[in-house]
């Protein structure tokens, strides 16, 4: 009974040495992640966000004369990427999207060729207040609301976003520019390139709206959320 007890018991040791490692390995790469994005900051982005105004205006709420989205109140994780996106050619190359080749030449900026100063600059924009939009799109929000079922699969059920999906938060968005990405998504405008995982998964998803009148009512319907 002794002999299996010592032959055992350094297994069962080491069994716990390793949890206990594999735990402090997934504790420090937790930390090292929440660090780097704790390292953001807002006063540094301040500085560089005069360049984003004349689109985006000064507290982020969009301009439809410009094509530009509202970006208060959108999570910093989807922010942040489709600035990547952007940057890499991953969108903003497409043939046709003149508006998204503006926004890449405005991304590749000198300021903004760090990952940290991309940070800095989403970190400030996560500062503005969230004011409610104008509502400049109708359609039927019953037929809307049966539409929307398979985008809450990834956007969430109040079009809040999920992060886990990379999807961003519509609700609260300039609804004339969700209706101008669905038509860039159906065109092949968005979802183009390889790297743009995100962006194919929602393009295979167009499948389910086919039509203006469906960008139309699926959109009324978002208006109608509040995350």
């Amino acid at each position: 009974m002794n002999a299996t007890n010592q032959t055992n018991e350094p297994s069962a040791s080491l069994r716990d040495r390793k949890a206990a490692l594999l735990w402090l390995i997934l504790l420090c790469c937790a930390v090292g992640m929440s660090s780097t994005w704790a390292a953001a900051s807002p006063e540094a982005g301040r500085v560089l966000y005069p360049v984003c105004t004349s689109c985006h205006g000064a507290d982020g709420q969009g301009n439809r004369a410009m094509s530009a989205p509202k970006i208060a109140g959108q999570q910093g994780f989807y922010l942040l990427k489709q600035l990547q996106h952007f940057q890499s050619g991953t969108r903003g190359t497409a043939p046709g999207d003149a508006k998204g080749r503006q926004m890449a030449a405005m991304s590749k900026g000198p300021r903004l060729a760090s990952s940290q100063a991309l940070e800095n600059l989403v970190a400030y924009v996560e500062s503005f207040p969230d004011n409610k939009t104008v509502e400049t799109v109708s359609g039927d929000t019953d037929r809307g609301k049966d539409l929307f079922v398979t985008c809450a699969s990834c956007h969430g059920d109040k079009a809040q976003g999920l992060e886990m999906m990379a999807a961003p938060r519509l609700a609260g968005q300039n609804d004339w520019y969700l209706v101008a990405q669905l038509e860039n998504f159906a065109a092949g405008k968005r979802g183009y390139a390889p790297g743009d995982h995100g962006g194919r998964q929602m393009k295979a998803m167009m499948a389910v709206l086919q039509s203006p009148e469906d960008y139309r009512d699926v959109v009324a319907y978002i208006n109608t959320l509040t995350p």
